[in-house]
């Protein structure tokens, strides 16, 4: 199979063109043919021009790639080996989603060939590939799982906005549905990544260890931003508390903020999901969504708490939220949990502008029914810097005072802006 595809008698096909798929494909667009799927007629001709619509690309990435774009899926029949990297969200219910995982299955397995290989990517719960996604591709296909078609998980650790921890810098975490496989799909991602690949035991177990990744990283999270809650009652910055305690060599280096995104979000609920069907109540995990599921309304109070205090008719009030994105650095608004200050606000009876240098305000408006402000309308009585984006990093204390009213507050949830101001009235997490 590496050798066909190397050789270009075989075609290796990428379903899903999103932050995920699409660094993948062109990766491995180097080293042999690929198609790029996606269902999105307008993202596939902009690929076509050599641009990436989630702009995490540079034009120079797609040169030198033999790839075919396309959303007609009659096109994936010449494939013989599919890497599946379709979102994996949750509902309204925090329940998983698994919808468009199991569209991009029914899809495979119609072209589905006997000895094809089909890759996961998608984060999922733990037996998820075999569980609900084997079964529809052999119904689908008509072919015996293992006997006639191979199986295998590759969970994506792609960070949006790093310009250092890229794809092929990132050690890859391959698994296959019997030795056989395992060891060809590993070899087929060693084309790429320079960082070397580790074989997990089994696909569970590679399932397992991604979705940990996440879900460790929202319950640091999620005790920090309690720490910030109670240090907010003692009056003192829990930035500050972090830095002094940072000094011990082996205190964990996480800190406080919103909590959003299509990743750490989103994932553990997945883990929770599964847990329920083998009877377990996940309280630790269950908790820290709780917690960082409520960060964005705790932070406005925080903020109509102040301005209850400085003796503001709440009403009369004008608030300007800097930063739309789920963090710092990228265009993708998707769950961003900034919406939950913007709302919160509102709910108060304030009128909120909302800036992002980075997201598209047609998307804004689509996704969350609010207009980005094209041109601020001074004075504001607060401004809330909630995302660090490198555009922010070098306001100063005069630019702030231009466009505030008397008494002003500014928020700063990731504190970049600790000891440099005087006049406003400063709060940070």
């Amino acid at each position: 199979m590496i050798a066909d595809l190397q050789e270009g008698k075989k075609k290796l096909a990428v379903i899903g063109l999103g932050y995920v798929g699409l660094p993948i494909a062109l990766e491995l667009a180097r080293k042999v043919k690929v198609l790029g799927f996606d269902i999105q007629d307008d993202r596939v001709e902009i690929m076509k021009q050599g641009k990436d619509p989630s702009n995490e690309l540079l034009p120079e990435d797609f040169e030198g790639c033999d790839i075919q774009f396309t959303s007609r899926k009659e096109d994936l029949k010449d494939a013989s080996f599919y890497i599946v990297a379709v979102p994996t969200p949750i509902d309204e219910h925090n329940q998983p989603d698994l919808g468009p995982l199991l569209s991009a299955c029914d899809t495979v397995g119609e072209f589905l060939d006997e000895g094809d290989y089909v890759v996961f990517e998608s984060t999922v719960y733990p037996g998820c590939t075999e569980e609900d996604c084997v079964p529809l591709l052999e119904q689908r296909s008509g072919l015996k799982y293992i006997e006639q078609f191979k199986v295998g998980f590759s969970p994506e650790r792609i960070n949006p906005g790093d310009k250092v921890h890229t794809l092929t810098t990132i050690t890859k975490v391959t698994s296959g549905c019997d030795p056989e496989s395992a060891e060809l799909i590993a070899r087929l991602y060693e084309l790429i990544i320079t960082a070397g690949v580790y074989r997990a035991s089994s696909i569970k177990v590679a399932e397992a260890a991604k979705i940990i990744e996440n879900t460790q990283r929202d319950i640091n999270i999620a005790f920090m931003n309690e720490l910030s809650m109670i240090f907010n009652k003692m009056d003192i910055n829990t930035f500050e508390v972090l830095e002094a305690a940072g000094t011990k060599w082996n205190f964990l280096n996480f800190f406080p903020g919103l909590v959003g995104g299509h990743c750490i979000g989103v994932d553990p609920y997945y883990l929770a999901f599964k847990s329920r069907t083998f009877g377990h109540h996940a309280r630790i995990i269950n908790s820290g969504r709780d917690i960082n599921d409520g960060m964005g309304s705790w932070v406005a109070n925080q903020g109509l708490k102040k301005l209850v205090s400085l003796n503001k008719d709440i009403q009369s009030c004008r608030v300007l939220v800097m930063g739309m994105t789920f963090k710092e650095n990228v265009s993708d608004i998707r769950n961003s949990k900034v919406i939950d200050v913007v709302n919160e606000f509102k709910s108060f009876g304030t009128k909120v502008d909302v800036v992002d240098p980075n997201a598209s305000s047609e998307e804004v408006m689509k996704e969350y029914g609010i207009e980005l402000t094209a041109e601020l309308t001074p004075p504001y009585d607060a401004i809330v810097v909630a995302v660090n984006h490198d555009e922010y990093l070098d306001l100063t204390e005069d630019y702030f005072t231009s466009i505030a009213a008397e008494d002003a507050l500014l928020m700063d949830i990731k504190g970049i802006y600790r000891g440099k101001i005087n006049k406003l009235i400063y709060w940070s997490l």
